[in-house]
């Protein structure tokens, strides 16, 4: 098979074992050796069960409850970043795990910049990271930015309110949005599918852009058909419970009692929370991880270089194939030859034109001389007429002149 524009590649059927099959068991061994680090900011007013949500889903004590402030306590007047840093292992596999906290959200009287501090927290991690790009000696760079970002929606049932519109909007190009519906079980699924129908609406209005998980041609169709399952529950309508519940057939589950029954976390006919943990953790993670470092901190940094007044030429590092790079030599050597061709005209004009000078310069010359010669000639062919033309006459044309002899006796 060989594409257009470049090296022709040739395939060829191996006769025996090589052993570039186990590279991905020698990445797969380094991988679990460094371990991973996965960093998850969630944002949402309070009551939403956003530590219950974490905990739920990491199946362990990540985040301690937060206590209710009195009402006669001072409140806090801005919204806070809190850093909650956990080490946790699954079959050998060790994860540093970090959880972004915002404390205060929409919590105010006035929301109008409830933003702000979160989305200076993002850049000033991508400003941290980059620092470390730039350091001399770059043995391990340590990642603290957001790779991804759970926003809770209260479950009102109506449409995203202007806090929200105005959150995502101005945070979906620096970090990976995920929004999800909290408390999903104080709706019924009518009200649910409608409600997730008026969000997407909303985000589409405001060309609000969402994390996707990429779908890969060669997946197999298993794969396939998780990822579009995951693509149409967005947002997630979830159930948080770290509590273990018997249900009426004797089960113990993680969910909710109420009079009516028990709300399974972990069913997927009751929230899609399984479907969020995929997303976040067991299918997604490094797509999340791919998606911060090669396009929103890219895009952030050349904002960043070029405020800074860094410019690059466009043509540099700028994949060319090598025919349209042979293609770009035969013009260039061609508008040189021509260059050189218009050159060697132009000398050539030059110098018929100073040879035409010339040749004129000596036909006015020789014209001058040819006739100072005729007028020449002419003068002694005149005398020479004369001259014959008494001596026919019958005398010398001198006779006249000469004196007669004197004969004395």
């Amino acid at each position: 098979m060989t594409v257009q524009g470049s090296t022709p590649v040739a395939r060829k059927k191996i006769a025996g074992h090589v052993g570039f099959s186990n590279l991905p068991n020698q990445i797969r061994r380094k991988s679990v050796k460094d371990g991973f680090q996965l960093t998850v900011m969630v944002v949402g007013e309070s009551g939403l069960g956003k530590t219950t949500l974490v905990n739920t889903l990491f199946n362990s004590q990540i985040c301690a409850p937060r206590e209710v402030p009195h009402p006669a306590a001072d409140r806090p007047t801005t919204v806070a970043i809190e850093n909650i840093q956990a080490d946790i292992e699954e079959n050998g596999v060790r994860l540093r795990l970090t959880v972004v906290d915002t404390p205060g959200f929409g919590d105010f009287v006035n929301n109008s910049t409830s933003w702000n501090p979160i989305l200076e927290s993002i850049e000033q991690r991508y400003e941290a990271y980059l620092q470390q790009e730039h350091r001399v000696r770059r043995t391990k760079l340590v990642d603290n930015r957001i790779h991804a970002c759970v926003y809770f929606i209260q479950p009102t049932g109506h449409s995203l309110k202007q806090i929200d519109i105005e959150f995502m909007r101005r945070l979906h190009h620096r970090v990976n949005l995920i929004p999800v519906i909290a408390k999903a079980d104080t709706m019924s699924e009518e009200e649910i599918l409608d409600f997730k129908e008026r969000i997407l609406s909303d985000l589409a209005f405001h060309g609000i852009q969402i994390f996707q998980a990429p779908v890969y041609e060669d997946e197999d169709e298993e794969s396939i058909q998780e990822a579009e399952e995951i693509a149409r529950a967005i947002p997630f309508a979830i159930v948080g419970s770290e509590n273990f519940v018997r249900t009426r057939d004797g089960r113990m589950v993680r969910g909710r009692a109420y009079p009516w029954g028990v709300v399974e976390v972990d069913n997927p006919e009751h929230s899609d929370f399984g479907l969020l943990r995929k997303l976040l953790v067991r299918t997604n993670m490094e797509e999340l991880r791919e998606h911060t470092n090669n396009v929103l901190f890219e895009a952030w940094r050349t904002e960043r270089l070029l405020a800074m007044g860094f410019t690059q030429d466009p043509s540099v590092f700028q994949e060319v194939s090598p025919a349209d790079e042979l293609h770009q030599q035969r013009e260039l050597h061609e508008a040189k030859l021509a260059k050189m061709e218009a050159a060697m005209k132009e000398v050539f004009r030059e110098k018929v034109e100073i040879q035409e000078q010339k040749l004129k310069q000596s036909e006015v010359e020789l014209y001058a001389r040819h006739k100072e010669i005729k007028d020449a000639l002419d003068k002694q062919r005149e005398d020479l007429l004369r001259k014959r033309a008494q001596l026919e006459a019958g005398g010398s044309p001198d006779a006249s002149r000469k004196k007669p002899f004197n004969f004395r006796g």
